[in-house]
């Protein structure tokens, strides 16, 4: 039987207290965002803001604990808008949410930075060997797709060049047990047939920095079957599907067509609505998705959220941590 994992994609709510705190501390105008050289104040306030998201995840039994991401004001986009050689541009719509983003504008070479392995470092200290520690990245197409290159002058070049960036940050990471890569870019604006493979290459290559298990995560719908397919190109241990959101047909389709990895991500708990599942429905829904790819037995299932749970009020991503640890906890259940 498939062990099941209890997580998440990462980037948690701000716990209120820390959302007045900061406002008063950092103000609200674009050159108050974060860029990476914040004041002792502003870094000790997310450091405790960190230590409060991941005693969440400790008390509520997950299984692989984020460090909570509570310093990216851009979902994805943060590890290039803190970056030296990145230039913010005006807001952006975060694909088709009421949540928006600054434009990236990358002005030179994308050299190591550090900053998200500065980050982990911070969240293993405060895990303390309680829980395994889960990293967490934009995936590489998702990055580039969000971000407008000024300096590369190519589209691959540009990919490439993101992919190695990645990839020389993931090298700098702490031990980790999983490395989720998150990819809505893959459903949402799905490269185009001089792409398609080359996205599949530079996973593969941020993968290959790790030793760690890798989850490709994808969201807010099914995959194009030809997207799909070179995905399954890339050596990752898992692809993780939208089963709140997505066209669940499709993404049967593909994996019932294509096969899919050894392990898979299950993105069953709705991360948009506040409406909290039961941990039994959860796992009915695993059983149900199981029962669907019945050819395939898989060592590993991650139990998760289908988007992140930062759009969630910060009560309601509690409550649903504890449904996903319970959810992956409870015996088999029979519809």
């Amino acid at each position: 039987m498939s062990e099941l994992v209890a997580t998440t994609p990462g980037l948690f709510p701000l716990p209120d207290w820390a959302k007045d705190q900061l406002s008063d501390l950092k103000g609200h105008q674009k050159g108050d965002l974060i860029s990476g050289d914040e004041s002792d104040a502003i870094v000790a306030a997310y450091d405790e803001a960190r230590e409060e998201v991941i005693g969440d995840q400790l008390d509520a039994g997950l299984d692989r604990v984020v460090e909570g991401q509570l310093r990216w004001d851009d979902n994805l986009a943060h590890p290039l808008t803190v970056h030296e050689n990145v230039e913010t541009g005006g807001i952006v719509r975060y694909y088709d949410n009421n949540n928006f983003y600054r434009d990236p504008r990358v002005t030179g070479d994308l050299t190591f930075s550090g900053d998200v392995a500065a980050e982990l470092e911070k969240a293993s200290d405060a895990i303390d060997g309680e829980a395994a520690l889960q990293a967490v990245l934009p995936g590489p197409y998702s990055l580039a797709d969000l971000a407008s290159d000024e300096h590369y002058g190519d589209e691959a070049e540009f990919l490439d060049a993101v992919g190695d960036f990645l990839a020389e940050e993931v090298e700098a990471f702490p031990a980790h047990e999983t490395l989720f890569l998150n990819e809505p870019s893959l459903v949402e604006n799905a490269p185009g047939e001089d792409t398609d493979a080359l996205a599949s290459e530079v996973i593969d290559r941020v993968a290959d920095a790790t030793d760690a298990d890798v989850v490709v995560n994808t969201y807010w719908g099914a995959l194009d079957e030809k997207v799909y397919a070179h995905l399954m190109d890339a050596d990752v241990d898992a692809i993780g599907f939208d089963f709140v959101a997505g066209d669940r047909e499709q993404t049967l389709y593909n994996i019932n067509e294509y096969g899919t990895k050894s392990d898979i991500a299950l993105g069953l708990v709705d991360g948009q609505n506040t409406l909290v599942e039961s941990p039994e429905t959860v796992r009915e829904r695993v059983d149900w998705v199981q029962e669907q790819v019945a050819s395939q037995d898989f060592e590993t299932t991650y139990v998760t959220s289908n988007t992140e749970l930062f759009y969630l009020p910060v009560n309601k991503a509690q409550e649903k941590l504890a449904v996903l640890a319970e959810a992956a906890s409870l015996n088999e259940v029979k519809a």
